[in-house]
């Protein structure tokens, strides 16, 4: 008996090529649905509404700015206005136009009783839309190194 060695067949090498054809065949399929759909997203039905002084563009917004000081002091745009004469403005502002807006700016350190006591005169004269406006948290100071 003679112990020769096994003979081994090259067997398949690894494919170094891409192919490309599931590629092209998912592509053409892509650009196939574009080409149906495209029509349907660029048409849109032609009208000529009709003209009418009842549809006006949207104003812009009003607001009235009402600020509350240290000492409790208020200002309405900007003006000093106190007790019957702030009432007074608020309402004014609410006949003008109801959905006017109050930006209530406030002091820190005036006392949380003082600005329900504002917001309801605001809330008296038929301003119901109020904004508070705050300050937004100051940016990082990187601390001052000590140099040798």
């Amino acid at each position: 008996m003679s112990f020769g060695r096994l003979e081994r067949s090259a067997g398949a090498r690894p494919m170094s090529e891409i192919n490309v054809t599931p590629l092209v065949d998912v592509m053409l399929v892509l650009v196939v649905i574009f080409i149906i759909t495209a029509p349907l997203l660029a048409s849109s039905i032609k009208l000529d509404l009709p003209k009418t002084d009842a549809a006006r563009p949207n104003e812009v917004p009003q607001y009235v700015s009402l600020v509350v000081d240290k000492t409790g002091q208020t200002f309405l745009n900007d003006q000093p206005a106190a007790g019957a004469q702030l009432e007074e403005r608020l309402r004014q502002s609410a006949a003008l136009n109801p959905d006017t807006e109050v930006q209530l700016r406030a002091d820190e350190a005036v006392s949380y009783g003082r600005i329900v006591e504002v917001m309801g005169m605001a809330q008296k004269a038929g301003l119901n839309r109020i904004g508070f406006v705050a300050q937004g948290p100051a940016a990082a100071v990187p601390a001052p190194t000590a140099r040798p």
